[in-house]
């Protein structure tokens, strides 16, 4: 049960008006944040109206803005973004949605300015504008906006999509343009590919890089911009109007032969019940004896099999394709799909197919993420002279998986992370080098043969042979 002391609204309550007046000019003090937020909520109690005034104020305030936002400051400026955001969709949208429109274009305008001085490495203030583009088709629709006008409006912003703030504008809006709307806008954008770039005599062009052969003309960029645009918003039109044949026309030819390019088009067209065209599509990639198969791809195909039910057309790519790369969802899909107790025999067969695989360190990952701890040290102990010491990621995992029950194979592991160190002289990992040490250390008293593998101090004394100058390493001892 909450005491009187609680932070609650019913205790806060208690203490009256005039005393929670008090507080929170108090608290408020020197938090511009928090000031701004008093004054909306003072703007609120009078009207919608003096709320937008404040909103677009403040917008307006950003723009002009000139410090460098710094990634100390992006958690400020992404809670400020927040608060203007919200107010307009919680607030001033409720009571004018066609307000609330303007000063979401206002918010989403910010853009530009605003990561013009900003350091946001982590996408926290893109995600915000990607929200607010949400937003504005749900206040939109609202609105009851004139298809033709939003359209216009829709098409201004994304010619000027530098930060991909309006990345996903037309699906948003896409309820509110309704089909009308949407063919006007399909219409601008055909318009516009059509109208010539007019170029300046090559005495004028500006370089602004170089080719391997020849130098970049500012006016290129623009023109490959400009491209690359009204294909991408094309595309998203199609997808709204689920017009698969419109979002295959927009794939320049020579595309289609990438096989994440071809796994889109296909995923469309067996949405559309048209499998053995997505299946036609996908078997252009020649994918014989490749390892860089987009899983994607391969599960493209996998349904546009299954769609055609040719099941066991589908569960021989899955092996295969397991075979390629020890990829575990292929081979947990294969095994749902085996009758009771084949399922097993298939897995011994996928375990003892791994243990034989070129690349130890990959069979290692499979084991790992397979979560089969005795395969994972019956690799590591037969190939231990093939572990990649420098995949820390995997070998870290792998310790930590094998230390419970099998101190032998999680000493080999940690020993090529260490013997990889040291021979290497990467100083900046002697720390996880000795942590490393102390571990082999403490799983030697669970030893009781270490067979082949020399004991914890002959392997230390070798290390003292064989770097014992590297000081930085043993200081840390």
């Amino acid at each position: 049960m909450a005491t009187k002391t609680t932070l609650n609204a019913k205790n806060l309550e208690a203490l009256g008006t005039q005393r929670l007046a008090e507080l929170l000019i108090e608290i408020s003090t020197g938090s511009a944040a928090h000031k701004r937020r008093l004054r909306m909520e003072l703007a609120g109690h009078q009207s919608s109206a003096e709320v937008a005034r404040q909103v677009r104020k403040r917008l307006s305030s950003i723009v002009r803005a000139k410090t460098f936002i710094n990634w100390r400051k992006v958690k400020a400026t992404k809670t400020d973004l927040e608060a203007q955001r919200k107010i307009i969709v919680d607030t001033i949208a409720l009571d004018d949605p066609a307000e609330a429109l303007e000063l979401i274009w206002q918010f989403l305008a910010i853009a530009d300015p605003l990561f013009g001085r900003s350091d946001d490495g982590s996408g926290s203030l893109i995600q915000s504008f990607h929200q607010a583009v949400a937003d504005a088709g749900i206040i939109a629709k609202a609105a009851k906006i004139d298809a033709d006008v939003l359209a216009e409006k829709v098409f201004k912003a994304l010619q000027d999509n530098a930060y991909g703030q309006f990345d996903g504008l037309i699906t948003a809006m896409a309820p509110a343009l309704g089909n009308e709307g949407l063919e006007r806008l399909k219409t601008i954008f055909v318009t516009w590919s059509k109208e010539a770039i007019e170029k300046p005599a090559r005495k004028d062009r500006r370089v602004i890089g170089w080719s391997s052969a020849d130098p970049i003309y500012e006016g290129d960029v623009y023109e490959s911009g400009k491209d690359l645009t009204i294909r991408i918003a094309l595309q998203e039109i199609a997808d709204t109007q689920n017009d698969v044949d419109a979002y295959i026309a927009q794939q320049p030819e020579k595309t289609r032969s990438a096989p994440m390019v071809a796994t889109d088009i296909a995923n469309r067209l067996i949405s559309a019940g048209r499998a053995e065209e997505a299946l036609y599509a996908l078997d252009k990639i020649e994918v014989k004896g490749r390892t860089d198969v987009p899983f994607e791809w391969e599960q493209a195909r996998i349904e546009a099999l299954e769609a055609l039910e040719r099941n066991e057309e589908a569960q021989d790519f899955r092996w295969r394709r397991f075979e390629q790369s020890l990829n575990e969802a292929h081979l947990r899909a294969y095994l749902r799909r085996l009758p009771d107790f084949d399922d097993i025999e298939a897995e011994e067969k996928a375990f003892a197919f791994a243990q034989a695989f070129p690349d130890a360190n990959r069979a290692l990952t499979f084991f790992l993420r397979w979560a089969s701890p005795a395969e994972a040290a019956k690799l590591v102990t037969k190939r231990a002279t093939e572990l990649g010491g420098d995949l820390y990621e995997v070998m870290t995992a792998a310790a930590e998986m094998l230390s419970a029950k099998h101190p032998v194979a999680a000493t080999i592991v940690l020993r090529s992370m260490i013997d990889f160190t040291l021979e290497s002289s990467r100083s900046s990992r002697y720390k996880y080098a000795v942590r490393h040490l102390a571990e082999c250390r403490s799983l030697a008293t669970q030893i009781e043969d270490f067979g082949d593998l020399r004991s914890h101090e002959a392997y230390v004394m070798d290390l003292k042979h064989r770097h014992g100058r590297k000081s930085g390493f043993w200081g840390l001892m």
